[in-house]
């Protein structure tokens, strides 16, 4: 990286978050010495949360490389948004890979950065606008991010054999009420009624062995798969 950044007018306090100590010890060097405070620590969750409940951190950075890492590192930006929403948080991706950078936004990042394709500079650019309140991204990230709005999720449900349990037009059903949306939201969707998408749960609940939105939820989240998302909802 280009270590061309100016020092920071007014001190920000960074918390990092990174799978690989040595990389971590590199940045968080880094960063020190162009004026930002930083603090660390291990990947271990207890470890982190710990550190940020007795630290007043003003920008949080998550690295979410992919690869065998990847899931666990995007559990971990999921988790500080979960326990720190008010803070924002910058994911930094080795690369421009589309499915890093969606579930990274999903995840609720602010910033996102391929640190592979920029400079010092840039990263200290990306901190500042989203202590500032702004959102940092590439317009390639943007775009991955619109395309991704654009599209109808799924989430495949697997029975006790890995048998598929739902149709794919139940299993958009299961995704967008495991984000959060509303049968009216739903509907909304899929071009559908609200009472076809109360139908659809329904006969969703009684395939699963459930009786409301938050078993399917929680349903979802110990035996969904994600699928693809598609341009066109099917039946």
């Amino acid at each position: 990286m280009n270590n061309d950044c100016a020092v920071p007018s007014s001190r920000v306090r960074l918390f990092l978050a990174d799978s690989k100590p040595i990389e971590n010890q590199l940045l968080a060097g880094a960063l020190r010495h162009h004026g930002f405070e930083v603090v660390s620590s291990d990947a271990d969750p207890d470890s982190i949360l710990s550190t940020l409940q007795s630290s007043s951190i003003d920008v949080i950075l998550v690295s979410c490389s992919g690869g065998n890492s990847g899931p666990a590192e995007m559990a971990t930006l999921r988790m500080l948004q979960t326990a720190n929403p008010q803070v924002p948080k910058i994911a930094l991706i080795e690369t421009d890979d589309r499915e890093i950078v969606v579930q990274a936004f999903r995840s609720g990042a602010r910033g996102i950065l391929c640190l592979a394709a920029s400079s010092f500079q840039l990263l200290c650019e990306c901190i500042r606008r989203v202590h500032g309140g702004d959102i940092s991204a590439s317009t390639q990230h943007l775009n991955y991010l619109l395309e991704s709005i654009c599209q109808i999720p799924a989430m495949r449900v697997l029975g006790a054999g890995g048998q598929n349990l739902l149709t794919y037009r139940e299993e958009q059903v299961v995704a967008l009420v495991a984000d959060g949306l509303s049968n009216r939201d739903v509907a909304a969707e899929l071009g559908l009624s609200e009472h076809t998408v109360k139908k659809y749960l329904f006969r969703i609940f009684d395939k699963l062995g459930i009786s409301n939105r938050v078993e399917l939820v929680l349903y979802a989240f110990h035996h969904g798969v994600p699928q693809a998302s598609a341009w066109a909802a099917t039946a």
